[in-house]
């Protein structure tokens, strides 16, 4: 009996040291114990001091060398006259430069050869690992914005940034959260802000895949070491050990770009390593008619998920990649290989001088390279998988449909299925910012009175449809229910504030842009808003602090300018609000509202000559605008 007892007390202290050495606190059901909020991120650094080999590696890959201080030395682009670009719907030409080893870029216009006006800005961030492109960030006081133009390496060409051509925002697409940790790892984002950002990380690090390290690298110090040969180590994501469900939704964090819908209260910054990525958004893409032939550049993910060799498989993205080597250093044979788990050798039905003949093997006829719907100049490797392609590939002469793509509807690409108050969402984000077409909003409409929610929950949508649907007077009708005071969504509250500043009722608009602005603290056109309804209420000191504070965040807001020039003009501070109108149009000089406001302020006083040509600019650029047109005639301007 005594032996007994020894024995089963021998083995209970054998298993405790298992358990001390092998398990690192293993949870019941394989959940990884760096998926919880208190566990923080220790930076790649830390990483480095125990895996260097991998390191060294990967700081090569796209993801390494994803985003970079605008330097020379970072740069994969070339510098001289053939990088001057030309944008004919805007009529500005953009020559990026280099000066004492920083980056600028010059936007300038001419008329009659001579520079008629001319803009520089620096360049903050280098965006790309330069395998496609390189674009380019701009930093006004650490708010983001891209700039318009982006080297495309693969042609050896500067060209107007992704998007740009035709629609040139100039300076002033801002670069919020949902764009930058994508491109980056996670930055230091300032709260209350969308697109002001602090310490900035160059490129994305090991933690974007493995979970935060901070557990990990306590217990590994504490000696609480795991032999990874045999066992799982629950304190880091190893992604390799992840179901592939969840596998493929860490992946399609980032290459899996669409139309991107939050869930109430949560960030960018929420999703961790084995979580399903509908915990903290939704995924949204429309679907054409052609939209198995052309595609986005980060559509990989979804690419890959139509694929029969995904659906009939355990197919995934780490099939094939290893996220530590790039892409550029890993031999084609390695990709072959993974096609050759499945498919032997006999089954390509090519004769042999054939196969021979394409140096890219499975690859090159299966997952040619191709263009991009969204990014020009550039070719990526379309992750379909089919015959079809192949087919393609031997017969490049078949003719391709002729027939204009028709829209088959928004399909959600993060889960099976989406409840109708989801598809409202994603359709009035669609609406947003890519497809501003009334269809979308029918559809959002279609949706949202199927909605079961209650009132409070499905509101916000309900005030965002109205909002895109400029439907004032119910937005001011749904305001005139509610205390500004009880609302935590800043956009609900902006949005009835506009109704309200729409239909004339400031005061109620005043109260709405105010809990905006409470909540959205550094959200600087909701301050701007909150400062105009200030000055249509005749609080010029308070207008007047709030538009100088937001210029001392954002100096190159000519919006800002032309509206502090108005706030002189109506309190007849001639020179004070042409110097302001000054301001706004050297940042803009198409700027129709500073226009006006300039052009008026020189009539008002005399200076008809000099408002003149002005009026002629501002007519040129909209040719029915009424307020110009009847300066216009009032001031005799000839035809």
């Amino acid at each position: 009996m005594k032996k007994t007892i020894l024995f089963g007390g021998l083995l209970l202290l054998l298993l405790s040291l298992l358990t001390e050495c092998g398990s690192s606190g293993a949870p019941s059901g394989g959940t990884f114990l760096n998926l919880s909020e208190e566990v923080g991120y220790v930076g790649m650094e830390t990483c480095r001091s125990c895996h260097a080999n991998v390191y060294e590696t990967f700081i090569h890959t796209g993801m390494g060398r994803a985003f970079k201080p605008a330097t020379p030395d970072h740069s994969a682009a070339t510098f001289g006259a053939h990088a001057l670009v030309y944008d004919s719907s805007s009529n500005f030409y953009y020559f990026p430069f280099v000066r004492d080893s920083a980056l600028h870029v010059l936007e300038f216009r001419l008329e009659n050869g001579d520079t008629v006006y001319r803009r520089t800005e620096r360049i903050a961030y280098i965006v790309g690992s330069g395998q496609h492109t390189n674009s380019h960030i701009v930093s006004f006081g650490g708010y983001l914005f891209q700039a318009p133009v982006t080297f495309y390496t693969q042609e050896g060409k500067w060209d107007m940034a992704p998007g740009f051509r035709g629609d040139n925002l100039r300076f002033s697409r801002l670069l919020d959260s949902e764009c930058i940790t994508c491109h980056n790892h996670y930055p230091e984002h300032i709260p209350g802000s969308l697109n002001k950002f602090g310490r900035m990380p160059q490129g994305i690090e090991c933690e974007r895949c493995h979970g935060p390290g901070a557990l990990h690298v306590r217990e590994k110090l504490a000696g609480k070491l795991v032999d990874t040969a045999t066992q799982t180590d629950y304190t880091i994501v190893n992604p390799a050990k992840l179901p592939r469900d969840l596998q493929m939704d860490l992946c399609q964090r980032c290459h899996l770009q669409g139309v991107t819908v939050l869930k109430e209260g949560k960030t960018f910054y929420d999703f961790r390593p084995g979580m399903r990525l509908s915990e903290v958004f939704d995924v949204f893409l429309p679907r054409y008619t052609d939209s198995h032939e052309k595609f986005i550049m980060a559509s990989q993910a979804d690419r890959l998920r139509l694929s029969p060799c995904y659906r009939r498989s355990e197919l995934s993205c780490i099939t094939c990649h290893n996220p530590h080597i790039s892409v550029e250093r890993t031999d084609k044979d390695h990709f072959n290989s993974a096609c050759l788990g499945c498919h032997a050798r006999h089954t390509c039905t090519l004769p042999p001088a054939d196969q021979h003949a394409e140096p890219d093997g499975c690859v090159g006829c299966h997952m040619p390279r191709s263009g991009s719907i969204d990014i020009p100049h550039v070719s990526i490797t379309d992750h379909f998988i089919s015959r079809q392609t192949a087919r393609r590939r031997q017969h490049p002469d078949t003719p391709a449909t002729q027939e204009p793509p028709r829209f088959l509807g928004l399909r959600i690409l993060t889960k099976a299925r989406a409840t109708p108050l989801e598809m409202a969402k994603g359709y009035l984000a669609l609406y947003d910012k890519y497809v501003p077409s009334p269809v979308m909003l029918d559809s959002a409409w279609h949706y949202l009175q199927r909605c079961e929610e209650p009132p409070e929950v499905k509101r916000p949508t309900l005030v965002h449809y109205l909002f895109a649907r400029e439907d004032y007077p119910a937005l001011c009708r749904t305001a005139a229910s509610l205390n500004p005071q009880t609302l935590d969504h800043a956009w609900t509250a902006y949005r009835l504030g506009e109704g309200c500043y729409r239909m004339g009722d400031y005061p109620r608009a005043f109260e709405f842009f105010q809990r905006a602005t409470e909540l959205l603290p550094l959200h600087l056109d909701f301050q701007e808003k909150r400062a105009v309804t200030l000055l249509q209420m005749g609080r010029f000191e308070e207008a007047r602090r709030t538009f100088e504070w937001v210029l001392s965040e954002n100096h190159r807001r000519p919006e800002t300018l032309n509206n502090l020039g108005y706030l002189w003009a109506l309190q007849r501070r001639w020179a004070r609000a042409l110097a302001f109108y000054d301001r706004a149009l050297a940042l803009d000089p198409d700027y129709v509202q500073a226009l006006l406001n300039k052009s008026a302020l020189l009539a008002a006083t005399g200076k008809t000559a000099e408002a003149r040509p002005l009026l002629r600019r501002i007519l040129q650029l909209e040719p029915a605008n009424e307020q110009a047109l009847q300066l216009a005639e009032k001031i005799r301007l000839p035809q």
